[in-house]
Parts: C-alpha cells; sequence; structure tokens
C-alpha cells in the first residue's frame, strides 16, 4: 500500500475520508481516539458538512416539483440522502432521521397508497443500501425492499431498471444494497440471490455483456446515482467476498492501468456520462453534483480503489 497515498487520504479537511480510511482500510477499532474524532468531524467539516449545510427545516433538499424528494436530478433529496449514506452518517444525527422520516412517510406509506417503488427496481436497491446503512435494517419496510429485489431477479441472475426479460450490468443497486446488509440479516432468499447475482456479474467480467464495450463503464466516478463502472461492480463484489474470483483479474488490471505515479487515482468524469451504445435517454438535463474535480485527483475514488485491492489480498 503507497505509503504517500494513504497519507493523503489520512488528511484532516475530509473527515469522512480519514474515518473510513482509518477504520476500512487501517482496521483501527472504533473506540480508537482518531477514529472518534474523525467521525465527530463528519458532520461539521467537509463534504458531509456542505451537503447537510443545504438541508432545508422539513428534512429536504432543491425539489422539482414542489415536495418532490427525487427531481431535480442530482441535487433532490434524494441523491443527497444517498451521498451522505456512503459517509457513514446514521439515524443517530438527527438530520439523517429527518431524511429517512420523508422515505418512510412519502415513498412507503401503508396501503391502499401506492408508492414510488412499484416500478423502479433501482430505486428500491438504492433505497435499501441506503436506509440500511442509516441504521433501518431491520425496519419491516426496509425488509420489504430486500424482499422486492429477490423477487425482481432476472432469470439469468441480473437486474434491469427498465421492462426486459433478462438483466443489465446497469442494474447493479441490488447488489450493493445486499452489500451493505450485515451477514447475520441475509435470510437464504438473499443468499441464494447473491450467488445468482454474482454469477451474473463475474461471467461478464464487469464489464463485457456481449455488446460493443461501453466506455463509460470502464471510467471511475463519484458521485454514481444509478450508473454503473467496474468500480462499483469491484467494490459490491469485493465486500460480499468474491475479491478471489479469477474472473475478477480484468478488471482489477484496469484498476491498474489508471492508477497515476503518485498511487492515486482521479475522478474520470462526473455523471451524466453517456456514450454511444447507452440503452436510455434523459428526458430532462439533469444539474450535474460533484465533491472533486472532474480529471484531478481524486480522495474518495483513491479510497475505494485502494478498499478493492485490498479486499482481494484479504480474500
Amino acid at each position: 500500500m503507497n505509503s504517500r497515498a494513504v497519507a493523503w487520504l489520512l488528511e484532516e479537511s475530509q473527515p469522512v475520508v480519514r474515518y473510513l480510511t482509518l477504520t476500512e482500510l487501517l482496521d483501527r477499532k472504533p473506540g480508537d481516539p482518531d477514529v472518534r474524532e474523525a467521525y465527530d468531524d463528519i458532520a461539521g467539516k467537509g463534504w458531509a458538512s456542505d451537503i447537510l449545510k443545504l438541508q432545508n427545516p422539513d428534512g429536504r433538499w432543491e425539489s422539482r416539483p414542489e415536495g418532490s424528494l427525487y427531481g431535480p436530478k442530482y441535487t433532490a433529496t434524494n441523491w443527497m440522502a444517498l451521498i451522505l449514506s456512503d459517509f457513514g452518517l446514521t439515524k443517530t444525527n438527527s438530520q439523517i432521521r429527518k431524511v429517512a422520516r420523508l422515505y418512510f412517510k412519502e415513498w412507503m406509506p401503508p396501503p391502499p397508497k401506492d408508492n414510488i417503488f412499484k416500478d423502479e427496481v433501482c430505486i428500491v436497491g438504492n433505497t435499501a443500501r441506503m436506509l440500511t446503512r442509516f441504521g433501518y435494517a431491520r425496519d419491516r419496510r426496509v425488509k420489504k425492499l430486500f424482499d422486492r429485489l429477490v423477487e425482481d431477479q432476472k432469470e439469468d441472475g441480473g437486474w434491469h431498471c427498465f421492462k426486459s426479460d433478462t438483466g443489465t450490468l446497469d442494474g447493479w443497486e441490488g447488489m450493493a444494497a445486499y452489500a451493505a446488509l450485515p451477514r447475520q440479516l441475509r435470510t437464504r432468499s438473499i443468499n441464494r440471490s447473491i450467488e445468482r447475482g454474482t454469477e451474473f456479474y463475474l461471467e461478464t467480467r464487469l464489464f463485457d455483456d456481449g455488446e460493443p464495450r461501453y466506455a463509460p463503464w470502464l471510467r471511475l466516478h463519484y458521485p454514481n446515482h444509478y450508473y454503473y463502472d467496474i468500480l462499483v461492480g469491484m467494490d459490491f463484489l469485493t465486500r460480499l467476498g468474491y475479491g478471489g474470483d479469477r474472473r475478477m483479474k480484468p478488471a482489477l488490471r484496469m484498476l491498474d492501468e489508471r492508477m497515476l505515479p503518485r498511487g492515486v487515482w482521479a475522478l474520470d468524469r462526473v455523471h451524466p456520462d453517456l456514450a454511444p451504445g447507452a440503452k436510455y435517454s434523459l428526458r430532462r438535463k439533469p444539474k450535474p453534483f460533484a465533491l472533486e474535480r472532474e480529471g484531478r485527483p481524486s480522495k474518495w475514488i483513491t479510497l475505494k480503489a485502494l478498499l478493492v485491492k485490498k479486499r482481494v489480498r484479504e480474500t
């Protein structure tokens, strides 16, 4: 592991990166003074603080139409909450509790009211992952989201956000949700679903779906929103314990080839990153949201890449 890169990640300017580096990359314990200090700083300094300051008193961020949790892409509540869930914040934070209450009230109301999950399995996966990370994995409403992921898995082991008999690499949100779910909460049906989903991704080597190679899948991004790339795939597969599978090697070589001389990685593009071969289009032009500058060394991408490589070594 490159000591210069790790020292860069440990800088105090971004407590979330420092915290995740200490706990996930360096295996420091929760009671470690540096870990406690970094975690306590997450909501008060850096990326998380900047996002939380934009939250309205009712728990929402920017809304269009008025009151929406989903629009506008990518600055509305849904997208901000997904980022915050990556940062280790949980329902112990009052602002996170406000967000969760909105989801439970507006997206997951009791019958007979409809909810937003009727058609969009990608939204189901993202929300299951986010609420699990916020600390609601045992809530019956979140368990129903995981049930839906199991039910909607295609025969080939993948998922698809649109009507289709087959899965697509773009339908990654279910696997990422499973990777966030503590092992002791995974049911037999979820474990079977994980095995089938893993085969779906590994059989494609994480990027080869039989179509002409799709360039955005080979670039590195953050935030990911609902877009796929090889680092997304490597992250959830190594979290699920499959880093040692030989079919990971082509994607891992691609990751190594993208490493810069200092032992760090760059943020290749900011979404939306669409190219010829995309099987969907955006009806409205979204508002891009980024934490770091496109084309420059990225602490977040570097952390994710080093974590993937660490898990591979330990598998």
